[in-house]
């Protein structure tokens, strides 16, 4: 106990020092890795110059955002560390009224009817409203808003900093290192698909939302792919201003496989301003082969009444890359006549390398899908149908479609069809069709169901 107190007091002594140095602006060396939960890890090198007498360390200019129980701080051989603070001071009048009490200051004071006078004096005190001045030997009361400060008192702090109440028993000129989690930072892989023909090229591209209230110059920046575990997630609210800003690699984005996530290395330092949104490419593959795929996903056969129309969802897939793929949004564009067109957006998520891809584009415009109920049959156990499908091929090309039926397979089911068809997924009755351009397809299938 006895040691706790002293320690207790040590510190209570030196904060209440003046005696206080500022690390300086510039980075020794800093790194940035971004995560996709909304968090980032900042690493800071500062150049320490520490005198014996200095008792506090401020680092100032970290983020509004910053986790101050995250905060890792290495200080050099013979440094005592007491205490950490985070401090801001958000200038408004009651505070540098408060920091200046007991202080000189200028007061504004009726000289006539018509005009106004400066005169010098102590502030006693202040209610907000109004202020105890004391000016040659006298008491006078004056309104706060006829103050007037020549300077920002120094136990002021109006960035956000972290203090560090420290001793030494020598001046100091080394290294410190700092890390701290940051919040309202975001990165996501975002990818363009340009197709013609059966070959498309990729790009992909990452893009980086910093909200976090800090800028990061000359950073050395890394981005890490996968969901990792948090104890909890911090909600914070910004208003954001957003500005774009574009930079295309030169050189080649390293990566990296690390216990089950992906690590990425731009090979250049950046700037990230706050509010901005930054994209850097990172990706480009060229002459990749697709091929397109049309998909109708029709009703259970147990619970369709009467008839239906479905529409055709166009697909492009492609076999598995030689990388892997950040989870993100793919934007396919074509050519036509000179002029780019989107297809469709798709979300995929986090790829492994040499797993097959597929990218949902649209509804198919000129292929309807349609299914009627012919007849329906019942007894103790069963349900048997019939159903039609009819497929209308409008375009002035061969369409290949495939058909999909949800089935509540089982023992007692059956499936009975002219055309072939095979199960996928276990419970999806597939059925790849081949439709002459301007054309319709029919064809029947009956059901046998067990009842639930």
């Amino acid at each position: 106990m006895k040691k706790l107190a002293l320690s207790l007091l040590s510190t209570l002594l030196l904060t209440s020092g003046l005696y206080a140095v500022t690390l300086s602006s510039n980075s020794a060396e800093n790194s940035l890795i971004i995560y996709n939960s909304n968090i980032a890890l900042v690493h800071e090198d500062r150049k320490l110059h520490l005198s014996k007498d200095d008792t506090q360390i401020i680092y100032e200019d970290v983020a509004f955002s910053i986790n101050t129980d995250s905060v890792n701080v290495t200080l050099p051989k013979g440094i005592n560390l007491f205490s950490q603070q985070y401090r801001y001071d958000k200038l408004t009048q009651s505070k540098l009224l408060d920091a200046h009490i007991g202080k000189n200051i200028s007061v504004k004071v009726m000289k006539n009817v018509k005009d106004f006078k400066t005169i010098k004096a102590q502030l006693l005190s202040n209610d907000g409203y109004s202020c105890i001045v004391k000016h040659n030997e006298k008491i006078i009361i004056v309104e706060s808003k006829n103050i007037i400060f020549s300077t920002i008192p120094s136990q002021l702090i109006t960035k956000p900093s972290l203090v560090w109440n420290v001793q030494s028993k020598k001046n100091i000129n080394a290294k410190m290192s700092i890390d701290y989690l940051i919040n309202q930072i975001t990165w996501r892989s975002n990818y363009i698909l340009n197709i013609s023909q059966n070959q498309a090229d990729l790009s992909g591209w990452i893009s980086i939302d910093n909200h976090s209230g800090k800028a990061f110059k000359n950073t050395n920046l890394h981005v890490l792919a996968g969901e990792i575990n948090r104890a909890y997630s911090p909600r914070r609210n910004y208003k954001k201003t957003e500005y774009m800003a574009m930079a295309q690699t030169v050189q080649d984005v390293s990566h990296q496989a690390h216990e089950g996530y992906h690590f990425y290395t731009i090979p250049f330092k950046v700037n990230l301003a706050n509010n901005e949104k930054t994209q850097l490419k990172f990706i480009a593959q060229n002459d990749i082969a697709i091929k397109r795929k049309y998909t109708a996903m029709m009703s259970n056969p147990n619970y369709l009444h009467g008839e239906r129309q479905k529409d055709l969802t166009q697909i492009i897939k492609m076999d598995g890359l030689e990388y892997p793929l950040p989870g993100g949004v793919v934007r396919s564009y074509s050519k036509l006549k000179n002029t780019s067109i989107l297809l469709g957006e798709s979300d995929i998520g986090h790829t492994p390398k040499d797993t097959p891809i597929s990218l949902r584009l649209g509804k198919n415009f000129d292929v309807k899908v349609k299914e009627t109920l012919l007849k329906r049959d019942k007894d103790t156990w069963h349900i048997d149908e019939d159903v039609k499908y009819s497929i209308k091929n409008s375009s002035d090309e061969n369409k290949k479609i495939q058909i999909q039926i949800p089935f509540n397979k089982n023992n007692d089911s059956a499936v009975k069809s002219k055309i072939k068809y095979t199960f996928t997924k276990g419970n999806i009755v597939t059925f790849n069709i081949n439709v002459q351009a301007n054309s319709t397809k029919e064809f029947t299938v009956y059901y046998r169901i067990k009842k639930p």
